[in-house]
């Protein structure tokens, strides 16, 4: 193989659009642009939405919904994974060092959803009714 031998897939270059050029090449005299109206001249365009001041879609709807921006710093985590972890003392760092929350967590909750058998002192975290029975039954404590 030499350099001045090299060549693109077949069919990876085509010929440019050389509009109105004739009517010979299917784009010429509108040049593919149709008959009159806004989009058929120069500098004709409008916004993304807008239906010819018709009242847009995005409008014509109620606002519904909210997003919360605290999403990303709040977690849950269930006593099943706890009973995962190796330590018995389970605090914000051991669940981000296991990988159970992400590392942009800030407010740690634990719910009660699985089983847990062993004794663990959770420490700085949110516990539910239900969870903190469920660990204080299991001979741990929540602090």
């Amino acid at each position: 193989m030499e350099l001045n031998n090299i060549l693109p897939a077949d069919g990876a270059k085509h010929a440019k659009r050389r509009v109105g050029r004739g009517i010979g090449s299917g784009l010429g005299k509108t040049a593919g642009r149709g008959h009159k109206g806004q989009k058929s001249r120069s500098g004709g365009f409008h916004k993304v939405g807008f239906e010819g001041g018709q009242m847009p879609l995005q409008r014509r709807l109620p606002k519904r919904g909210f997003k919360s921006l605290a999403t990303p710093f709040k977690a849950e985590v269930r006593l099943g994974d706890l009973e995962t972890l190796p330590v018995a003392e389970i605090d914000m760092l051991a669940l981000k060092q296991a990988g159970l929350v992400p590392e942009l967590a800030r407010v740690v909750r634990v719910i009660k959803a699985g089983e847990l058998t062993k004794k663990v002192t959770v420490k700085g975290l949110i516990a539910t009714k239900g969870a903190k029975a469920a660990i204080e039954a299991a001979g741990g404590s929540v602090a």
